[in-house]
């Protein structure tokens, strides 16, 4: 189910991929070899763009295990949707907000430095340690992601909801990175004018989550995880 939910949310945040991430998709660098080899490496990117959302969704599924454990899933939902309304009522204040945080800006530049060394390699090998920087670097959509994934409650659902996220990313990133330049920036830019939209959707899906509605699939009752001890008795 986790893989699903975040495959789905992965395919309509792809969108916003393709407006952010193309430009980096079609600068991928062209290793030697046949036509097999070039695409092999472009699904090696993609690959490893999805192994690092992974890993960061099972970081996240652990911290919103420890929220459960302490009965706050709840309040994560609803916090996390009303997190992402904001994002988009007030992008201009998150940006001001971000901005006093100087220890992404420096890791963004680390990043960067590094792809930048193996932009210059053209091994079909270096494209997937290529997708896995990438996952890293700073990317709305993809917090959007780890939101939702936290209030999975685990770690391995986390993980398994953030590998169906980058799964499904990789129909249109890697169209992206095989058409080449044929998609201008003209269109790039307006499939990123969809990104607010799909984020108002999953904001109320979380919100709707945490009111405990009893709706199966959109606001299930969450369970009580607190585990009363009934005391033994000997006769």
């Amino acid at each position: 189910m986790e893989v699903l939910s975040g495959c789905l949310v992965g395919i309509l945040g792809s969108l916003h991929c393709a407006g952010m991430c193309g430009p980096l998709a079609l600068a991928l660098p062209v290793p030697p070899g046949s036509t097999g080899t070039f695409v092999a490496g472009r699904i090696l990117y993609n690959l490893g763009r999805a192994a690092t959302y992974a890993v960061l969704g099972a970081a996240a599924g652990s911290v919103g295990h420890f929220i459960v454990l302490a009965g706050w899933q709840q309040g994560l939902s609803l916090a996390a949707g009303g997190l992402l309304l904001l994002s988009v009522l007030l992008p201009v204040a998150f940006a001001a907000a971000a901005s006093r945080f100087t220890l992404p800006a420096r890791l963004t530049g680390v990043l960067r430095t590094q792809l930048g060394r193996l932009f210059q390699r053209r091994s079909p090998g270096v494209l997937f340690l290529i997708g896995v920087l990438n996952g890293l670097l700073p990317c709305g959509f993809v917090y959007v992601g780890l939101a939702a994934a936290a209030t999975t409650g685990a770690w391995y659902t986390g993980a398994m909801f953030m590998t169906g996220f980058g799964l499904g990313t990789l129909p249109v990133m890697l169209g992206i990175a095989l058409a080449g330049r044929r998609i201008g920036p003209a269109l790039r830019k307006r499939l990123a004018l969809l990104t607010p939209v799909v984020t108002v959707a999953l904001a109320l899906v979380m919100i709707l989550r945490g009111m405990n509605l009893g709706i199966p699939y959109v606001s299930p009752v969450l369970p009580d995880r607190e585990v009363v001890e009934q005391p033994s008795c000997c006769h």
